[in-house]
């Protein structure tokens, strides 16, 4: 009985012992991440002002101050497969006040200047390759800026085993997690623009844009409470896809003499930068 109490003893303190030594941080890519210098959590508190009076005054200051609903045109590629129309057709099931119209061989020209007409905040135009969604610009009307993303890991609900009927007409809330640059925190208020700005929380959908390493996962949930409300638990609705950023360009589309506020660098340049250097 004597040695069963000595063992438990050294157990214990071997055990405070191990409650003092500081316990070690993972060594990920996100833990090494290199200082970027536009990270507005390093910034000083002068810079991060800064910051903020260049949010109050961009294009998309008007939305964050809700003093206009989204409305959103979601176009395609000319000729689009049917997995693309049926993705951007959830994409119109899950944003509120967005529909989906055929390109008619339009130019993203003219596209905007109707999108302006008929007083669109937002045009996306799903691209395709191979029978397969690959490219997402977001346009912001109407004056910009564009966000041009590659599109990729895109499943629709039926690739999910869900029934898009499940989505329902409430406004979402809208979760943008880990845009921590100046360039990730324009990104992620592009995206965050397309939704309502006040939720409707009875409908318990949630959207997600959670960038990690420079790719933005996309997921969209809807939450159940436990019959003894304590808890919550998520059931996905889908679609699912993720997005890489390629280019972020002042004022509407213009592949010719688009003024570019940042692109990403070629092949070759990936290269030689750093693997723990990210952008937003």
């Amino acid at each position: 009985m004597a040695r069963g109490k000595d063992k438990k003893k050294r157990k214990l303190e071997k055990k405070q012992e191990g409650d003092d030594v500081p316990k070690k941080v993972p060594h990920t890519l996100e833990s090494l991440r290199e200082k970027d210098e536009t990270m507005l959590a390093n910034t000083e508190a002068e810079e991060q002002e800064e910051a903020q009076k260049d949010m109050e005054l961009d294009e998309l200051s008007s939305y964050f101050e809700n003093s206009y609903e989204p409305k959103v045109l979601i176009t395609y590629s000319d000729n689009p497969h049917a997995k693309t129309r049926v993705f951007g057709k959830e994409l119109s099931r899950m944003i509120p006040n967005s529909l989906s119209r055929y390109r008619q061989r339009s130019s993203v020209k003219r596209i905007v200047q109707s999108a302006i007409r008929e007083q669109m905040t937002d045009v996306i135009i799903v691209n395709e390759n191979q029978k397969q969604p690959n490219g997402f610009l977001l346009i912001h009307l109407p004056s910009g800026p564009t966000a041009h993303f590659r599109l990729s890991s895109c499943k629709i609900t039926k690739e999910l085993n869900k029934d898009h009927k499940e989505i329902t007409t409430h406004r979402p809330e809208v979760i943008l997690n880990n845009f921590s640059t100046r360039l990730g925190l324009t990104v992620g208020r592009m995206l965050g623009a397309l939704f309502h700005y006040e939720p409707e929380f009875r409908g318990r959908r949630a959207v997600t844009f959670h960038n990690q390493r420079d790719y933005i996962f996309f997921r969209h949930h809807r939450y159940e409470f436990t019959p003894d409300g304590r808890r919550a638990k998520l059931r996905e609705l889908g679609p699912r896809f993720t997005l890489k950023l390629i280019s972020l360009q002042q004022g509407t589309f213009d592949s010719k003499r688009g003024d570019y506020e940042w692109i990403i660098a070629g092949r070759r340049h990936q290269m030689e930068t750093s693997r723990r250097r990210f952008f937003l």
